[in-house]
């Protein structure tokens, strides 16, 4: 019965021999609308509208490279075989921490060259940030990847999920949990839940880091579920790396808490 449901097609569409997939304009109507959202917020917070414009021209490039270098490097058995495969990045294959890596050094340098504050930057984009994010899991929901192990049909019907969820977890004969789905919710969550704390007046930092923290936990717990993870070890790299970012967040936020007291507000 299972074997006649089709997979939604990867390729949107085709311009002569060239292949638009679906997987990267999502990715890039996430990164728009995150865009246009940190426009307007910058704008409000004393940053000149063409601030996020400039900085994306230079971190967006960045990230994708870094983020494909970051799931190459721990997939290198299989790459260091398939040379040619190392560029697909259309296939899917890049990291979302190796992309925040290369934004934030980006982002670093560009408030150093352009004399800005790299803290309220990262503040106003954070929520811009984990909104696209949320958005682009819906890529990996187009090429059947970030999913998790196996189950049954009834399992996912038993979520409420809409049939077309269901049937694109169906994937070479077996059903996986959609994990895509978990952490775009929780990102979603979190893009709510730093709107809500940038109207609390947090101190400088707090709302990107904040930010860091909530997507850790959440990334922590769901990679655990994935059956495509990069390893290290006994546990994930992603799951490593998540918890290592929650301490160091809520680390710095208890510093600033307790030892600045007149560190700038988001506010001011």
């Amino acid at each position: 019965m299972n074997t006649s449901i089709e997979p939604l097609n990867r390729v949107a569409f085709q311009l002569g021999a060239l292949h638009i997939y679906w997987y990267g304009i999502i990715i890039a109507c996430g990164a728009l609308l995150g865009l246009l959202l940190a426009m307007r917020e910058g704008k409000r917070r004393g940053l000149g509208q063409d601030t996020y414009v400039d900085l994306i021209l230079f971190a967006a490039p960045i990230a994708v490279i870094c983020a494909r270098i970051y799931y190459v490097a721990f997939e290198w058995p299989y790459y260091s075989q398939h040379p040619g495969q190392i560029i697909a990045i259309w296939n899917g294959g890049i990291a979302i921490y190796g992309a925040l890596i290369g934004a934030v050094a980006t982002t670093v340098v560009f408030c150093l060259v352009r004399h800005l504050p790299f803290w309220k930057v990262a503040d106003v984009a954070a929520p811009s940030v984990i909104l696209g994010q949320a958005i682009g899991r819906w890529g990996n929901f187009m090429n059947q990847e970030a999913h998790g192990g196996p189950t049954t049909r009834a399992a996912l019907q038993a979520m409420h999920l809409p049939k077309f969820i269901i049937n694109q977890m169906y994937i070479n004969g077996t059903y996986y949990i959609p994990t895509f789905l978990y952490e775009s919710l929780w990102d979603f969550a979190g893009f709510i839940l730093l709107l809500f704390l940038r109207r609390v007046n947090l101190k400088r930092g707090e709302l990107f880091m904040s930010y860091v923290v909530w997507y850790a936990i959440g990334r922590s717990y769901i990679e655990g579920l994935r059956t495509d993870s990069l390893m290290l070890g006994p546990l994930r790299v992603s799951q490593w790396l998540a918890g290592l970012l929650i301490i160091v967040g809520i680390v710095l936020i208890g510093y600033w808490r307790l030892r600045k007291p007149d560190r700038p507000r988001y506010l001011d």
